[in-house]
């Protein structure tokens, strides 16, 4: 009997302490509150609020890093303050002034949540951490006072009146602001000026936001008079594609071996009166976060300079050109028969024959898995092959221009199916997996090439370039 008493008890006990691993006190602490989103993961979240993985999980009583979509999360430190936490990427031309106004919200608590001194730290590409209070509603609208002009006279522009204007952006009716200062407009409409653009530039905005190594970033431009943009990402100066009449499209490249930080974009316009008027900003570049491949082991000879030197001059120069045709239509499919045979990923870390990790992998590695076509190369687009050859490095290459400074490379094939000038469609067998030149197995290599820039392939197989409505 006391056998059954002790482990009756033992398994109340065993119930009474068992619970979810992701479970939270019924009464939260004190604090702001963070929604959890998709792709979150608890190291990310406290790293963006800038706290202890530990200290989150022990102000919240979590019990494990499980988090689930929709979970609220009250961030420690700030146990002052209330409301719902989010985060909002800083664009082109916003300021500290035009966020905190058009998010109704004081600049020094945007500084505070933020841990910032200046609002000069503000750069486009930063994730900005906002405090909004559930079932409040953002003013929609920016505007800027032209020289002379009244908060009245501004209000008529954008039909509505000065005193919602004067609350949404606390300054009184009758003061006249200075020209050019932003202010937020309730149900209002957006003027690319009130951002920073210089007038002939009706709209401007970079895809994807934030920027990090290795991606392709588009930059989407609308003018207000007739004119070919120019301009420079990082240290590349732009090519810009023109489909609609008074828009205009640049695509990319951003290195895997840049180094995060700040790097400046430009646009320069030469306006038919003979004019010019340019817009800078800098855009922060955030880490990829490449792992490290395994060390490998390859012939001396196709690391030596002097051989993959003059063979990349040879390739950069292919690639160079951006011409005003795009072949490629919607989004790019697989160059392969199966999606799950990845032998390395673009970006990662290498090292050749016990060297630093100097080296990148420029391109996704795919090996031979399909059962029905193993060896099988498909063009993924649309384009014209402009190379095909025998490489010390590449092996047997393929190189196809699908316009608009975009090419796809293909290396260590065994055959090559195609020949310099045809035209090829999506879909269409072009090669078979092989391993020559610098390889360790049979295996294809595929690059995509944005503006002169090796960038990561698996983002044309999961976006749409160019993207509409960035």
């Amino acid at each position: 009997m006391i056998k059954r008493i002790f482990l009756s008890l033992s398994l109340c006990l065993l119930l009474l302490t068992v619970r979810p691993a992701a479970a939270q006190t019924t009464d939260p602490p004190p604090g702001p509150v963070y929604i959890v989103q998709a792709g979150d993961s608890l190291w990310a979240i406290a790293v963006r609020f800038n706290v202890s993985l530990t200290e989150l999980k022990s102000y919240n009583n979590l019990l494990s890093e499980d988090i689930f979509i929709g979970s609220r999360l009250v961030i420690p430190g700030m146990e002052d303050m209330s409301g719902i936490l989010a985060t909002e990427t800083v664009a082109l031309g916003e300021t500290l002034r035009s966020l905190s106004r058009q998010q109704n919200i004081d600049p020094e608590l945007v500084m505070r949540l933020n841990r910032i001194v200046s609002p000069a730290e503000l750069y486009t590409g930063y994730e900005l951490i906002l405090l909004e209070q559930e079932g409040e509603t953002p003013p929609n609208g920016s505007d800027t006072l032209k020289p002379g002009e009244t908060l009245l006279e501004l209000a008529i522009r954008q039909g509505t009146t000065p005193w919602s204007i004067a609350s949404a952006n606390k300054v009184g009716v009758a003061v006249t602001a200075l020209p050019g200062d932003y202010l937020s407009i309730p149900n209002g409409k957006s003027d690319a000026a009130s951002r920073g653009f210089p007038p002939a530039i009706a709209s401007l905005s970079l895809s994807p936001l934030p920027i990090t190594q290795g991606q392709t970033v588009q930059i989407s431009l609308t003018l207000n008079q007739e004119t070919t943009p120019g301009g420079f990402l990082v240290d590349h100066p732009l090519h810009f594609f023109s489909e609609e009449a008074g828009t205009w499209i640049a695509l990319q490249g951003v290195h895997a071996m840049l180094d995060p930080g700040l790097y400046p974009l430009r646009i320069d316009l030469n306006l038919p009166d003979g004019t010019s008027q340019s817009f800078e900003q800098m855009v922060l570049v955030g880490d990829g976060y490449f792992r490290q491949d395994p060390l490998l082991v390859v012939d001396p000879y196709t690391i030596d300079p002097a051989v993959t030197e003059p063979e990349n001059e040879m390739l950069y120069a292919l690639v160079a050109p951006a011409i005003p045709q795009r072949y490629w239509q919607g989004m790019f499919r697989l160059p392969v028969d199966e999606y799950f045979c990845v032998r390395s990923m673009y970006g990662n870390r290498r090292s050749y024959n016990g060297s630093d990790f100097i080296y990148f992998h420029s391109g996704v590695d795919y090996g031979i898995c399909s059962e029905s076509h193993p060896y099988d190369i498909y063009a993924p687009a649309a384009g014209v092959v402009i190379f095909t050859g025998l490489l010390a490095v590449r092996g047997n290459a393929t190189v196809i221009d699908h316009g608009w400074g975009i090419y796809t490379g293909y290396w260590h094939q065994e055959e090559i199916y195609v020949q310099a000038g045809d035209r090829v469609e999506a879909g269409q067998l072009i090669g078979m997996i092989g391993g020559t030149g610098r390889a360790t197995g049979p295996h294809l290599h595929w690059e995509v090439w944005a503006n002169g820039v090796q960038v990561n392939p698996l983002q044309w197989l999961d976006e749409v370039f160019p993207i509409q409505n960035p």
